[in-house]
């Protein structure tokens, strides 16, 4: 189970980003990645073509690249600081039957993620 997932609020700790906030867009599990909006901004290159109303396609883009997993933390929702991930069991009643399901929890506040 991934401790970082789409849509989480992160803060950037290594890097030329360090310090900077962003949702993440996407996560690569198999690599290791996560693609954060408005980090790891890089400049792409794409061949110039015609779209089907024939518009000019192409150029210079500006993209987000992946950063590594590692270096970004889990903005804790209480303190708007990075934290570490912890996880706690519950059980859950659900249909007449019983479940346990796992919560991730912010190490620094212990508040619900």
């Amino acid at each position: 189970m991934a401790k970082i997932k789409k849509g989480d609020l992160v803060v950037v700790i290594a890097g030329r980003d360090k310090g900077k906030q962003g949702r993440v867009l996407e996560v690569h599990k198999d690599d290791q990645r996560v693609v954060v909006e408005g980090v790891q901004r890089v400049k792409k290159h794409t061949k110039v073509g015609q779209s089907s109303r024939g518009a000019r396609t192409g150029g210079i883009e500006t993209v987000e690249a992946p950063i590594h997993v590692s270096n970004v933390m889990l903005v804790d929702p209480e303190t708007k600081k990075g934290t570490r991930v912890g996880y706690r069991t519950e059980t859950v009643e659900r249909d007449g039957r019983t479940r346990t399901v796992r919560v991730r929890v912010a190490k620094r506040s212990g508040k619900d993620i």
